[in-house]
């Protein structure tokens, strides 16, 4: 039997958005996740760049936490970029928040790549950790740039501490 599949940017440009611009941003997989960190961090009183936030996504992306209930059983839910926004906006721009990147394992094959990105939150720069976690993010490429297909995080916790390998202590 002999397979044969269309090239992403063929399969891209029929879903609409191959012929974006190349965009700074979506040069390479390290570009991409440093402006996600980028975008959604800054002091209280700053409004973030929430087009520059879309313009780092394929369309359909999907953003999703990941969290424990008291009883111990995960929930999460998933949301579209402006879903995101709309939740998260009064928060990060009116308290401040910053995030940033302490580890990062990246796996790379063709036109896709997933990276687990070990962050840090603040409410202000230098700032004790308000919480850590990993973030989950799955890239492809279109032939022109990198966009962040999905995007799943969970923060650690008591009995969930990040493994030593992802930037963890144990």
């Amino acid at each position: 039997m002999k397979a044969f599949a269309l090239p992403l940017l063929v399969l891209a440009s029929s879903f609409g958005w191959a012929q974006t611009p190349p965009s700074p941003d979506g040069k390479s997989p390290e570009t991409l996740v440093s402006a996600l960190y980028d975008v959604i961090s800054g002091p209280g009183g700053q409004a973030r760049d929430w087009d520059r936030m879309r313009s780092l996504f394929a369309p359909g992306a999907r953003l999703t936490p990941v969290v424990r209930r008291p009883d111990g059983t995960g929930a999460f839910r998933p949301m579209t970029v402006d879903e995101y926004i709309e939740q998260n906006r009064k928060f990060l721009e009116t308290q401040g928040f910053f995030e940033s990147e302490v580890a990062k394992t990246t796996e790379s094959f063709g036109g896709i790549s997933h990276v687990f990105s070990t962050y840090e939150s603040r409410l202000k720069k230098g700032d004790k950790p308000i919480a850590r976690g990993i973030n989950s993010i799955q890239l492809v490429h279109d032939g022109t740039r990198w966009w962040i297909a999905n995007l799943t995080w969970q923060a650690e916790g008591p009995n969930l501490p990040l493994p030593k390998k992802y930037g963890g202590a144990s």
